[in-house]
């Protein structure tokens, strides 16, 4: 919301010596945000000149220039070459001298041209930044300006104002008007508030009959049971000057707060849209046929709207319709049918209420945000419609020389606001500070809430028509710290009570992060959303989770794995050069049941404990969310360096992450070859854990990873980290470091193909019993010397005792125990 400083004051007691700096900070203070500060684009000399003389010169292009000369109130006229020609001798226009810059920027400079040194150049509205004219110059006589000649024009028309930027977070819709900012500048320094919605500021026009008018509410299809208009108030005002323009005060506001000037009829109702935060639409009222109604649209309805679109309506929309039918979307932006034109001459004012879900569905269905829909979305003050209808009629007739008609209408239902029960000592106990009664109840009058007084201590508490937000003791309890001061909070950390801290499950699960970041690989965190496409290439038609309202159409559901994620953030980062990476991340997966329907209905109150029973019901409302690890590796694992080539990387160091992993959580995994739609044959290998597969490691498809522009070779993992520890043993084993010395052998097994060879391993371990303390595989030989359909498996093992030198012969003893469990259950074969 941008806020022209010069408007603020009309509202607040804002201090002359206030800069803008210390106007943003002091909106700081009671919860709104900092943006941006808006000053002006153009720098003087820019003055007021009187048309002396000029001649018209036709020139060889076609075009007409008039050398003028102007009075700008110095000892001698200025020449001035200009191209328009709407001006005449005696007229004051804006003239901007050498040394100025104008909105660009563009600054000025005497220069020749046309066979002139034109010394200076007379300025159209465009120009100034007033509006988008630039048929021809501004002639301040069609504003009903005289000023003297060399009167600073930056001054005269208002361009020396600047505006400050604050964000507005979406439950405080009141504060997207001068209005609500000047309140909440005087909620902060104590200044003095002027409503502008009061009767006093307005006058009698805002209390002046107005009925005659028909409008009907017509809401047979209610969002979520509320009807879609509480209040719609009507207006006339006949016999506008449609040629009149826009003042400059008004379109210099207008432009400080982010929109152009139209026309006048136009500005006045954005104006007052911004002053007092009630959207208000204008139409005409001759191109009108009958009455209004609001309602939902009807099938295979369509509306042009002002934005020249024809537009296909939805049942759930809500329309304004005469009876020629749809003529605007209540809410979100008029109808071209009955807008206000250049010979519009009378005009019919609407000021209405509309239901918030609705319109936020309406504006985001059609893809056309307004600034009249940010409104009506955070929630209007339903009692300011009549005091905005009433200010848009009364500029009207100031200036556009209208007549305020006795026609109109005022249906006026809102929600009447609950009371709410605020206990005594409540908000002392939420925040942790000692507030007395006097600072709770003045700060709750302060943003114009209506105080009694209620048992025990309590105070009746009745929030404003403007604030719907506040709904119970928490939300009130809120205010009272904010206008009290942030810096009464105290910043104490909380003692965790003993016994207290990390669960098992979380700590292997930073342990799981930590050992992979401890070995050179880059943690990130991706969207955990993907598209049709990509869900069906890793997940193939396993069920997934849709998203009912997703931020992208493209990528509707939620994961199963972590590899998509992984690969979108190596494609961007090879786009920008960096071609060796190693990246993993930790986090959840979506496994939805096929077949099962999940959901909820309404959720439990957020300030109640909703109970065990409940809780239960939640949860088996959602689907399974197992932790995952997944990691993916491209490029070299070392680099090129003199008298060393570079290492590339392949499914080893997928291999070796799992090894690290199973190391971190204290276990160890056992592997197979495993084969996946989106890995390489062959190259791709199954985790388990026990007789439980709770992972796959491999390469990507050469032709997949052509697909998705990656390098041919890119080696992956992912875990079920959940799984993994919840099969883990809950004690990490640990062993003493003999001082006697190893024995080491080897020992070459022949196979049948088929047979893994972590399956030979396993068999050769449970054999050699306790005196085997390592044992791995080092060969894997298929060719001569091998009968066909076998293989060769070479183990390097690793014998010690705990209490003495082993002997040579204890060691093959052992070795060979663990060759007859082998033997027995694959038919293994020493190799000679």
């Amino acid at each position: 919301m941008r806020v022209p400083i010069s408007w603020l004051r009309e509202f607040v007691d804002v201090p002359e010596d206030a800069t803008a700096e210390s106007i943003q900070a002091a909106l700081v203070r009671v919860g709104l945000e900092e943006e941006d500060i808006h000053r002006a684009e153009l720098t003087g000399p820019i003055v007021v000149g009187t048309v002396l003389e000029f001649a018209d010169e036709p020139q060889s292009n076609g075009k007409t220039i008039r050398w003028c000369q102007l009075d700008v109130g110095e000892d001698e006229p200025r020449g001035v070459v200009c191209g328009a020609s709407n001006f005449f001798v005696g007229d004051k226009v804006v003239v901007s001298l050498p040394g100025a810059v104008l909105p660009g920027p563009f600054p000025i400079a005497a220069r020749k041209t046309y066979g002139h040194v034109s010394d200076g150049m007379i300025a159209s509205s465009r120009e100034l930044g007033l509006g988008d004219d630039h048929e021809g110059i501004l002639r301040l006589s069609e504003l009903g300006l005289d000023p003297d000649n060399g009167t600073d024009a930056i001054a005269l028309l208002g361009l020396d104002d600047y505006a400050v930027e604050v964000n507005v977070t979406p439950d405080r819709g009141y504060a997207f008007s001068i209005r609500g900012i000047a309140r909440e500048f005087s909620n902060s320094t104590g200044a003095s508030f002027h409503d502008p919605a009061l009767v006093s500021a307005l006058g009698e026009i805002v209390s002046e009959p107005h009925s005659g008018f028909s409008v009907v509410i017509n809401d047979e299809a209610p969002i979520r049971g509320r009807v879609g208009a509480s209040t719609f108030v009507t207006r006339v005002v006949r016999g506008i000057d449609p040629s009149r323009p826009t003042p400059t005060w008004m379109a210099s506001r207008l432009r400080l707060a982010g929109v152009r000037s139209v026309s006048l009829a136009v500005d006045i109702t954005n104006y007052v849209m911004f002053e007092l935060g009630q959207p208000i639409h204008g139409y005409d009222l001759d191109r009108l046929s009958g009455g209004l109604t609001v309602r939902r649209a009807y099938a295979g309805e369509t509306l042009l709207t002002l934005d020249d679109q024809t537009r296909s309506l939805n049942a759930e929309d809500l329309v304004i319709a005469d009876e020629s039918g749809a003529i605007g979307l209540a809410g979100v932006m008029g109808g071209a049918a009955t807008e206000i034109s250049d010979a519009t001459t009378n005009v019919l004012i609407e000021a209405a209420n509309f239901d918030p879900v609705s319109i936020a569905r309406t504006a985001r269905r059609h893809k056309l945000p307004s600034e009249a829909s940010k409104r009506f979305e955070r929630g209007v003050d339903p009692l300011v419609a009549e005091a905005a209808a009433a200010r848009v009629a009364q500029l009207l007739v100031e200036l556009a020389g209208g007549t305020l008609d006795e026609l109109g209408s005022s249906l006026v239902n809102p929600t009447p606001a609950e009371t709410i029960s605020l206990r005594a000592g409540f908000v002392g106990s939420l925040m942790g500070v000692e507030y007395t009664e006097a600072e709770i109840r003045d700060s709750l009058i302060a943003i114009g809430a209506t105080v009694g007084d209620g048992p025990d201590g309590s105070l009746e508490v009745t929030p404003p028509s403007w604030r719907p937000d506040l709904t119970d003791e928490p939300t009130l309890t809120e205010e009272v710290a904010r206008l009290v001061g942030y810096d009464r909070i105290p910043s104490v950390l909380p003692v965790a009570p003993p016994g207290r801290g990390l669960s098992r499950e979380q700590r292997l699960r930073r342990s799981a992060a930590q050992v992979l970041a401890a070995n050179g690989v880059t943690e990130i965190q991706a969207y955990p959303f993907v598209s049709a496409a990509t869900h069906a290439r890793f997940s193939g038609d396993a069920p997934a989770m849709r998203l009912a309202n997703s931020l992208d159409a493209e990528v509707p559901l939620l994961r199963r794995s972590l590899l998509p994620g992984l690969i979108e953030a190596t494609r961007r980062n090879l786009s920008r050069g960096l071609t060796d990476l190693a990246l993993f991340e930790v986090g959840t997966v979506f496994l939805p049941e096929r077949d099962k329907r999940y959901g909820s209905g309404p959720l439990p109150a957020g300030n109640v404990h909703p109970g065990t029973t409940r809780l239960v019901e939640l949860d088996g409302s959602i689907p399974p969310q197992p932790w995952h690890v997944g990691a993916l590796f491209v490029g070299n694992r070392s680099e090129k360096q003199p008298g060393t080539a570079a290492v590339a990387v392949s499914l080893v160091d997928a291999l070796d992450a799992a090894r690290q992993l199973a190391a971190a959580v204290g276990t160890r995994f056992r592997f197979e070859q495993g084969s996946h739609p989106a890995y390489h044959p062959g190259r791709t290998a199954e985790i388990y854990l026990g007789d439980t597969v709770v992972g796959i490691a491999g390469e990507l498809l050469p032709a997949l990873a052509d697909e998705l522009d990656l390098p041919r070779v890119v080696a992956v993992l992912e875990l079920d980290l959940s799984a993994v520890i919840d099969q883990s043993s809950p004690d990490v084993a640990t062993h003493a470091i003999s001082s006697f010395p190893a024995a080491t052998q080897d020992v070459s097994l022949v196979v049948p193909i088929e047979i893994p060879a972590a399956s030979v391993l396993a068999a050769i371990e449970e054999g050699a019993g306790s005196l085997l303390e390592h044992a791995y595989l080092v060969d894997d030989y298929r060719g001569a010397g091998i009968e066909g359909g076998s293989k060769s498996l070479t183990f390097a093992l690793r014998f010690r005792g705990a209490d003495r030198t082993l002997t040579a012969a204890e060691a093959s003893e052992s070795r060979l125990a663990g060759v007859a469990v082998a033997t027995e259950r694959f038919g293994a074969t020493l190799r000679e």
